[in-house]
């Protein structure tokens, strides 16, 4: 395609005589926006690097593939030191003001959990920000406007306690987490720069890929499909059957408002952004309505739109939000399509610029059913499957997802004036139902977010507020909530649920209420009955929130089937979508893994990282963690989901050394990851940790009990030498022993926050519980729990 589908009210069928736009009988047919790269020639043999010409009409591209296989833009360490100024930063060198092309290099912040020698540098552990570089002359480096300003002043409210638009910090980190976009970081095998000056773009290619014979596609288009309503003059009644669209990119983080997140890819945007973008009556002169930022466009996008289908589509290898659906969307169907490998989000849901629309206008009744989401959020990692802004009716059911970096479904908006004891954003929302979705192998990358995530008012009362019922959510892996009612999160009913192996809560949290004129001392009303969970938490019906008849369990299996059999993709989706995924996503070796964080000791390393996001098609079997000194250990992946470290022996004190991890499948093995930040053994005395601190234990059924407890007070000042990686739970009488072990383990002293599990096998009887912690030195003091009766 040269120009995108353009969609009128013009363009609409009628009630039962819908207009069709489909794939014909056995056909497969793609809508693309890319230009094919040929004329491959080997440019220098010592690194394997390839170029070719690109179109002069192509001004920029910031996604390349590779017989259909996502290759990234290069990326490194930042070489230099660098000192953060007003205006960017100064480096300890000039070695970078000689780099080829300075203006398109891009310094990229992660969020994430702040572990060992790995910062959380985004604005936020939810976001990874983006700013591209504007110049560098000899050592000073001056960052675009307003990227930098969004991202490093956001305005503060009077007290200086916390931002003004209330979600997250002022500043991106002191770092950029890694480098991108430079000629000089070529040598990656799946790493590609385009040369814009020159009209060349260079890649190295990976094992077996042979450039002479390669599909290598560039997309251009920044829009494939635009349909463009009124509320008096929708686009209507149109089916899109059959039809996969790939290959579209998104040039915004690369200009000058680059991508200065806030949450579920919305953006900070404009020169005053950081001090008036939808900041409202919290600071002067600001634009209302409070919360309502620059979403991420969507390859797909639609504004006004009733009675749409889109049946049996796959949304592929995209650069921006695969589908829009704004504000006014209304009855429209989302059934039976594929979402994956799309940069950002993958279906948004009416936006958060209209949260008073009338009823008659606002964004309701419409269903997304029986949808597959993977590797969602494949580059602005803050992406998420499902982002439904305000709206009323609105059924989400039977989606599978799985293998994303952050969050799976987000629900609401404008709830965050709660910190300040202040109601959330008034809007017209009610009746929307999440129910059934099977959620698995989420935030693997950022943190604080959670498998469905809702934020603000959900309706008028509980009767017809927000319901979530029957889903799974399972094998979190950054700290978060699984199901997260976060800020004013009020008037939802969280019943019958299934929720195993999170990092922090199964559910979470309760918030005060100021609703209505409501002074706080009550809660946002929620009701959290019938669930299956190791949370555990004590029946009880106060402040407006209801916890009750919710069962423990040490096992996915030990959950009723007809609620793990009926969750997910229903017959006959489930077949013909997986089938679709292996036909339009090629087997491959996994992505590399990312944020390497590692903690030095007595003459070993600890090490731990994020897996890989996308698998290539098969699960991971095995990790290869490297020294800079060129030794190895290698680590099987049922290991790492057992302990989420590596214990790296063999390393002389005194000499700083970093880490790189490749991840294998049965296609191959990755490219490396990033390198660590340097970390340098050294003798020391290595201490008995303190006791944990907040240990509490909370009886099931069937001789099962919820262990809760905090890091060892102590924990946080120990530094990161010889940190925590285990917890010993005694059980006595009868002196039954627990390790227990994962990601939540180590994440827990940096979150601050309580983890629990479950230990069963118990006998009828009372016990009380010994919980210690354990490093390199062994088992630190216990902290014990009153007598508890097991059943």
């Amino acid at each position: 395609m040269t120009a995108p589908l353009m969609l009128t009210a013009a363009d609409s069928g009628a009630p039962g005589h819908d207009r069709l736009i489909a794939a014909a009988p056995g056909a497969h047919p793609v809508l693309s926006g890319a230009v094919r790269i040929t004329g491959w020639k080997e440019v220098n043999a010592a690194k394997n690097l390839w170029a070719a010409p690109v179109p002069v009409s192509v001004r920029n591209s910031l996604q390349l593939y590779v017989n259909g296989v996502r290759a990234f833009r290069t990326r490194g360490r930042a070489p230099v030191v660098l000192t953060e100024t007003r205006t960017g930063y100064l480096a300890a060198t000039d070695a970078m003001a000689h780099w080829k092309n300075p203006s398109d290099i891009e310094f990229v912040y992660t969020g994430g959990n702040d572990l060992w020698s790995e910062r959380s540098e985004g604005l936020g552990a939810w976001t990874q920000p983006e700013c591209p570089v504007q110049s560098i002359v000899g050592r000073q480096i001056t960052m675009a406007q307003p990227c930098w300003d969004n991202s490093t002043k956001r305005v503060m409210l009077p007290n200086g306690a916390r931002t003004a638009n209330l979600v997250g910090p002022m500043s991106v980190g002191k770092q950029p987490e890694y480098v991108e976009n430079a000629y000089e970081l070529l040598g990656t095998p799946g790493q590609w720069y385009l040369d814009r000056p020159e009209h060349l773009v260079y890649y190295v290619p990976r094992p077996g890929e042979n450039l002479a014979t390669a599909d290598v596609e560039m997309p251009v288009l920044q829009t494939l499909v635009e349909g463009n309503g009124t509320a008096a003059d929708p686009v209507q009644n149109i089916v899109i059957r059959g039809i996969q669209f790939s290959y579209a990119t998104w040039l915004g983080p690369s200009g000058p408002n680059g991508f200065s997140e806030i949450q579920a890819n919305y953006q900070v945007t404009g020169p005053d952004g950081y001090s008036r973008q939808a900041l409202c009556h919290f600071v002067p002169n600001g634009a209302c309505p409070f919360g309502a930022w620059t979403p991420a466009p969507g390859n797909l996008e639609f504004h006004y739109a009733h009675h749409l289908q889109f049946l049996n589509d796959d949304f592929v290898h995209l650069g921006a939000a695969g589908l829009s659906l704004g504000d006014g969307a209304q009855d429209d169907l989302v059934q039976g399509c594929l979402f994956a490998d799309i940069s950002g989000n993958g279906l948004d849901l009416g936006g958060v610029d209209q949260p008073l629309a009338a009823v008659a206008e606002f964004t309701s009744g419409n269903h997304i059913d029986d949808n597959l989401f993977r590797d969602v959020g494949a580059q602005y990692r803050g992406g998420i499957p499902i982002v439904v802004g305000y709206a009323r009716d609105t059924v989400i059911a039977h989606n599978e997802i799985d293998h994303i970096p952050y969050a799976a479904i987000s629900m609401g908006w404008g709830g965050w004036p709660d910190k300040i004891h202040q109601a959330g954003q008034a809007n017209n929302s009610a009746g929307n139902v999440v129910r059934n979705n099977r959620i698995h192998d989420l935030m693997l990358v950022l943190a604080d977010g959670g498998g469905i995530y809702t934020q603000g008012l959900t309706g008028p009362d509980l009767a017809d507020g927000e319901k979530v019922t029957g889903n799974v959510v399972y094998d979190q892996f950054s700290s978060g909530h699984a199901i997260y009612t976060d800020n004013g999160s009020s008037m939802i009913t969280i019943q019958g649920n299934v929720i195993f192996h999170t990092n922090m809560d199964n559910w979470g949290s309760r918030h005060h209420d100021y609703y209505g004129g409501q002074d706080g001392s009550d809660f946002d009303p929620l009701d959290v009955e019938g669930n299956y969970w190791q949370q555990g938490d004590e029946n009880s019906s106060k402040k407006n929130v209801t916890v009750s008849g919710n069962h423990l369990i040490d096992a996915l299996s030990q959950a009723p089937q007809s609620i793990l059999e009926n969750a997910g993709l229903q017959p006959p989706w489930k077949t013909a979508l997986e089938r679709r995924y292996a036909r339009v996503m090629p087997q491959s070796a996994p992505e590399p893994p990312s944020r390497v964080a590692v903690a030095a000791g007595n003459g070993i390393a600890y090490v731990t990282f994020s897996p890989p996001v996308n698998n290539g098609g098969a699960a991971v079997s095995s990790y290869t963690v490297t020294a800079s000194t060129g030794t190895t250990v290698h680590m099987s992946a049922n290991q790492f989901n057992k302990f989420a470290y590596l214990r790296f022996p063999g390393l002389r004190n005194g000499e700083p050394v970093t880490f790189t991890v490749e991840a294998a499948n049965a296609n191959g093995t990755s490219e490396p990851s990033l390198p660590s930040c340097a970390v340098t053994p050294q003798q020391q005395a290595v201490q008995l940790p303190g006791a944990p601190a907040a240990v509490s234990a909370y009886p099931g059924d069937h001789g099962m009990v919820s262990i809760h407890f905090k890091a060892p007070m102590n924990e946080q000042r120990r530094g990161d030498y010889s940190p925590v990686t285990a917890y010993l739970v005694t059980a006595q009488p009868g002196d039954h022993k627990v390790i227990l072990t994962g990601r939540n383990i180590l994440t827990l002293p940096s979150t601050r926050h309580t983890t629990f599990n479950v230990i069963s096998g118990l006998k009828p009887g009372t016990y009380t519980f010994a919980v210690q912690a354990v490093d390199e030195a062994g088992a630190g003091a216990a902290t014990l729990t009153g007598p508890i009766v097991v059943h």
